[in-house]
Formats: structure tokens, sequence, C-alpha cells
């Protein structure tokens, strides 16, 4: 039996640990908003340290949570140092957009049926809590590493931008790998994505009473112009095309409208907020300008409408580094191995935290458990779920990658 095939027994023999932790981790809800999520870092530490993974927490003073528009933050990383050499930082996020309406099953149940765990976060991205610890522990009883470092970093911020998970323990010090891997799914190594700019539009109008409208200004009907402008920027993108593979073109989408007092009165004021997902190639402030100006021109077609723009978030988009490379390789090479298949190297229209890191000049790419779409594993909808043999296959993969970066290599210095 080759060390590979070491590995994988041993994933194996403690499969079921591995999911009675994930259902831990899923029992404790983190929505976010409202993002009130150091008591699940508090929980995955106590779990962590029963495996004898003692977890340094980082909470993030009150003052800067509130102000990224969360409640309560604490980061943890975990640190495994075998030996001089590189250190290799995994990363999951436990939080989660609200569970919502629509579920046959219990949103925070963790429950099993046909193979598949249920529950808010369990593919998004609590899984990959339970993939890369179980990774280590793999690692650490059969390889036995001598050189080199492991980190495992669990942060709470990715549905908000990372500003006060990666991006402050970043900022602090705190962390500073060689290399790092993030939260994905299992049928393709992620090494590109999309960046993504949210904005907060006010219409203001004036309002007035339905029985005499021309007293007033209608922010709606403002607001409609507005909007119109928006989606027809959308026939436009479509004109634009990446050249990464897994990625197609630009788009926009409202995900909010507010507004209004009452079904009698005029509206006096509509808010609209917008995600505009931008493709690598493009560059983020001109993107920001150019809606702006959309925006702008719309609101000075209609006598008495105003509008404010306020930026949310800007989340860069990833661009690879070439460091990555020993990443890719490792995991296309065991992943074909572990699930018989070619794992393709690509781009993804999502955003996430692994932005961060390259933007520090850490190369990093995507790869955890999960199926081969966002829309096979419900995230962010009503019964979200995980196979467990993709939990299995995709921990070994992680397992078989670390013991190529840091005793392989180590041994053929």
């Amino acid at each position: 039996m080759n060390s590979y095939e070491k590995l994988d027994a041993w994933i194996d023999a403690h499969f079921d640990e591995q999911v009675q932790f994930l259902q831990e981790l899923i029992r404790v809800p983190t929505d976010t908003p409202p993002g009130n999520n150091a008591p699940h870092a508090e929980r995955t530490a106590e779990l962590l340290q029963k495996f004898g993974l003692d977890a340094e927490k980082h909470p993030v003073p009150e003052a800067e949570v509130r102000a990224a528009g969360l409640e309560t933050i604490t980061n943890l990383v975990v640190r495994r140092k075998y030996g001089p050499g590189k250190t290799v930082l995994l990363n999951a996020h436990g939080d989660v957009v609200p569970p919502g309406d629509g579920w046959t099953k219990k949103p925070y149940g963790g429950e099993i049926e046909n193979g598949k765990i249920y529950g808010r976060a369990a593919a998004v991205s609590k899984c990959d809590f339970s993939t890369y610890t179980f990774a280590v522990r793999a690692l650490e009883a059969v390889a036995k590493p001598q050189a080199g470092s492991v980190e495992l970093l669990f942060t709470y911020d990715e549905e908000f931008g990372g500003e006060v998970g990666p991006a402050w323990l970043l900022q602090h010090k705190i962390i500073k790998p060689d290399l790092m891997i993030a939260a994905g799914f299992s049928y393709q190594v992620v090494t590109a994505h999309n960046g993504c700019l949210q904005m907060e539009v006010t219409v203001h109008g004036k309002m007035a009473h339905a029985a005499i409208p021309e007293s007033g200004v209608d922010a709606l009907q403002g607001a409609v112009h507005v909007l119109n402008a928006l989606y027809a920027q959308n026939i436009l993108y479509k004109q634009v095309r990446s050249q990464v593979e897994g990625i197609t073109h630009p788009y926009l989408n409202v995900g909010m409208i507010e507004g209004g007092t009452n079904t009698n009165v005029i509206p006096g004021r509509v808010t609209l907020k917008l995600d505009r997902r931008m493709i690598p190639e493009e560059n983020p402030a001109e993107v920001e300008a150019t809606l702006r100006q959309v925006i702008a021109d719309a609101a000075a077609s209609m006598p008495g409408i105003t509008v404010d723009i306020k930026r949310m978030l800007l989340a860069n988009a990833l661009q690879p580094l070439s460091g990555n490379r020993p990443l890719v390789d490792a995991i296309q090479k065991h992943g074909k191995q572990v699930f018989g298949e070619e794992i393709p190297a690509l781009g993804t229209p999502l955003y996430t935290d692994v932005r961060l890191f390259c933007e520090a000049g850490i190369p990093g790419v995507i790869y955890g458990a999960g199926p081969r779409t966002v829309l096979e594993s419900h995230a962010k909808r009503a019964d979200e779920r995980l196979d467990l043999e993709d939990l299995r296959r995709a921990t070994k993969v992680i397992a078989r990658t670390l013991n190529d970066l840091l005793v392989e290599s180590a041994g053929t210095r």
C-alpha cells in the first residue's frame, strides 16, 4: 500500500466521524445577515480541540464588525508546524445567507438521506471545514510530515466581502502563507473568478396624496426609468466576452427594491440594490464610473427626480498568479485518480475571498467538496445538500495534495 492509499484508508476509516463533525457545524446557525457568528467559532474551536487541534481565536473589534454590517466575528486559525519550509493555508467560511422558504428538511438539522447531507452551509462551505480538518488529520496520522506547515483558517464574512475575515487577518499579519486553497467544489479547480460591484441607489421624488398626484414627484416612476436603463446594459454586456474558460460575460442584477409609505401616497423615495459582476478583463473603476453615469442620465430625464448612489461592496476579480501551479498540478493529478475523470482548471462567475490572498501576492486556488455546479448544490436556495461521497473523495484529494506539497517535495530537495 503506497502513501496515497494509506491516506485514503485513514479517511475511509474515520469518515463517520467526519460526517458527525459536519453535522455539528451545520447545527449552529450563521445567518448573515445579521452575522452573529462568534458562537459558531466557539463551537468549532471546541470540536477541533477534541481532535487535538488548538484554534487561535481572533475576535474582530466590535466597531469594525458593525462598520462591515455584521454583529460579531471571531476568526479561527489552527497552525500545524512540522519543520522548515512552505506554509499551506486552507480557508473555508462559515457565514451563510438565511435559509429562506421552501425547505423540506430542517435548515439546521444536518439530516442525511440517500447519501446526501442537508442543511444551510452543507455545500457552501462548512463542508470544507470538515474536508480540510480531516485531510490534515490524515496527513499527520499517516505521512507524519517533518517539513513545512499547514494552517486552517475559518472565517465568517465571505458573504459581505471578506474585509473582517481574510483581509483583516492579512492586514494585521496574523497569517502570511506561501500557498492557499479555499473552499470550492470537487470537479474543477478554480484559478480565476469574476469581480463584484454592489451599489445602493436611492431615487428621490416628492411625496404627495394619491388623490392629487400632480402635487408630488413619483420616485417609483423615476426608479422605473433607472431600472430600464440598467437592464438595457445587460444587452450590451452580452457582447463582451471573457477569454477565461468558465466565465462568459458581465451581467447586472437588481436584487432588492424598497420604498413608498402607503398605497394612497405618491412614493417620495425608492431604494434599489444592484449587483454587477465583472469579468477578469474589466477595470472596476471604469465599470463603476459607467454605471453611475447611466443612473444619473436616467434620473435626469425625469423632472424633479434626483438620485444618491452609494457603493456597498467592491470585490476585485481573481487574477491567477503563476505560483499556483504546484496546487493546480497536484489537485488535478489526484482528482483524476480519486474521481476517475479529468479535473479541469478554469474560472467561475462567483467571487470569493481568494482574491484577497492573490492581491497580497499569495498564490491560491479554489477546491473542496461539492457537486459539478452551484445549481446542483442548492446553495442559497432551499434544501442545500452535499453528496457525502464528494465529501469523502475531496478530502482524499486535499490530503494527497498536502502530502505532495509538504512530504514528497521535502524528500526531493
